[in-house]
């Protein structure tokens, strides 16, 4: 096959030698350098009946899907490496701009829309979803364009007692999920799903497919967490699958102001990250009606995974965290996979092959923020978030416990450098249900101020970010298109990966020195060579 696919590749360099270059039309100058590998209903231009349905159908936040949204000129959706390999080799040859999608979860939308006043083409990777679980190396190749949730239950096809730890989203595409780092609910136990990666395919700004080995372990390790969409297409990843019980046990308890959240919440902070590894309480924050009234309050809502039977969770909790309160009865015995269900918020009634749609339980519009918290907010602090809280529709906050496997893995071991220390990742969300631009306003303000009133509680040198809930509040490239401004780049580069920064900008230099691959945050080049 690999013979096959060489042949079919220096085929195509030969045949594109020979095509001359269209410059009046992009779609038909892209199409037309595609001819020679196109096979039916893989080219879509916006005069295509179903472009539309096409583009937005992985668009997970609703506020990028406006008629006033730019729109690629074309979308290309391979069915295969080669096909990859020729989208890659065309848009180099005709100075084509490219975004890639795999899932289409990217919080600003970089993966399918442009602000660099560029024409560009979409990469579509959905049709790439094949998975190959092998249990006796205790691996599993996925391409890029499947999502989690496939992931997921592929795996526990093979067995209930293996698992991949990555996504909480089961709709996620994994190619750029990865590339993020990549978490779910045994990051404690395991640590990401980068700390996991075993190898890669990833397809050159040459068109060559390159794995692990030819590749180098320097462009392996950007890829592996420095984020999505600046070294070349994401192929397919290699995984190293891990133990799970074949019986685990979940929980989701409420507690309002009335019931004492704030003091729950305010020892959670000090206990999450410090309980047993196999435990994993995630804390979703939002106002809510009083039961029976129009009167607003607080609820925290305590969503868990123990690896583990109920016995041994409810000794746990009794021991490290009573304050809940926890009860035999708030918790459920069941499957990884159904934990995986569980933790994606889906209705217990929907059967677990669900997944393999790949289809989200939601969609939203909405701005998010994030941080990473390494010293409790004290008692005051949590008041004034109610408080901001409490005068907007529909914000959420959820809060992801590290320590366990996170605190134990170098800050240098992979570019996503937020371990040691860290006690949880603040993931703030403001949503809307009707894109209006007087309201859109209003909802980006309202996140930005609670945003700059959290600076005061955790880091600011730099204040850090995660790069897979991707704020352009941060910095943006030069969106003529031309050199990334380094300086901009460098404050949210340092938010995102910290000291690992300027280790991804020389990896991007030396593997894509034109800087072919390039969105608004894209690892941007050396401006000096």
């Amino acid at each position: 096959m690999a013979s096959f696919l060489h042949s079919r590749f220096l085929e195509l360099l030969l045949l594109l030698s020979l095509t001359p270059f269209l410059s009046a039309d992009i779609q038909e100058s892209f199409h037309q350098c595609l001819s020679t590998i196109q096979t039916p209903n893989t080219f879509f231009t916006p005069n295509t009946p179903n472009f539309t349905q096409i583009l937005n159908s992985t668009a997970q936040n609703r506020r990028c899907v406006t008629p006033s949204s730019p729109i690629p000129h074309a979308i290309f959706t391979p069915l295969n490496e080669a096909h990859i390999q020729a989208a890659v080799i065309c848009a180099k040859k005709l100075g084509i701009h490219l975004r890639l999608r795999s899932g289409g979860h990217d919080y600003e939308c970089v993966s399918y829309m442009s602000s660099m006043n560029l024409p560009f083409v979409l990469i579509d990777l959905s049709k790439l979803r094949a998975i190959n679980v092998d249990i006796a190396d205790n691996s599993v190749w996925v391409e890029a364009g499947a999502t989690v949730g496939e992931l997921y239950y592929r795996v526990a096809e093979k067995s209930n007692t293996h698992a991949v730890a990555t996504g909480l989203c089961t709709s996620l595409g994994v190619g750029g999920h990865v590339t993020g780092g990549a978490y779910g609910t045994m990051l404690r136990k395991y640590g990401l799903t980068v700390d996991n990666a075993l190898d890669a395919k990833i397809v050159n700004a040459d068109g060559q497919i390159l794995d692990r080995k030819s590749m180098g372990e320097d462009v392996f390790w950007a890829i592996s967490g420095g984020g999505g969409g600046s070294y070349g297409v994401i192929v397919s990843w290699k995984l190293k699958l891990v133990p799970v019980p074949a019986t685990v046990t979940v929980f989701n308890v409420v507690r309002t102001l009335e019931q004492g959240a704030t003091k729950i919440l305010l020892k959670w902070q000090h206990v999450a990250s410090k309980l047993d590894e196999d435990l994993f309480i995630r804390v979703f924050i939002q106002p809510s009606n009083v039961t029976g009234t129009t009167k607003r309050t607080i609820s925290t809502t305590y969503d868990a995974v123990f690896l583990g039977g109920v016995d041994r969770l409810m000794e746990i909790m009794k021991q490290s965290f009573p304050e809940l309160g926890l009860q035999k009865e708030d918790c459920f015995e069941m499957s990884w996979l159904e934990s995986v269900m569980f933790s994606a918020g889906f209705n217990k009634t929907i059967p677990t092959s669900f997944l393999l749609t790949g289809k989200p339980a939601f969609f939203n519009h909405f701005k998010a923020k994030s941080d990473f918290v390494r010293t409790p907010i004290p008692e005051t602090g949590l008041e004034g978030i109610w408080r901001r809280l409490l005068k907007e529709e529909l914000p959420i906050l959820l809060w992801n416990p590290y320590g366990g496997m996170m605190g134990r893995i170098p800050e240098s071991s992979t570019p996503f450098p937020h371990r040691n220390g860290v006690l949880f990742k603040a993931h703030y969300v403001n949503r809307w249900v009707v894109q209006e631009e007087k309201a859109m306003k209003k909802h980006y303000k309202w996140i930005r101020e609670l945003y700059k009133y959290m600076g005061q509680y955790v880091p600011m040198n730099p204040r850090a970010a995660y790069v897979n809930y991707r704020d352009l509040d941060l910095g943006m490239n030069d969106i003529n298109g031309g050199n990334t401004s380094f300086l901009k780049a460098s404050s949210w580069g340092r938010s995102y990966f910290k000291d690992n920064f300027m280790r991804l900008v020389k990896i991007k230099t030396e593997f894509d020195p034109d800087n072919f691959f390039r969105h608004e945050q894209s690892i941007p080049i050396f401006p000096w060579k």
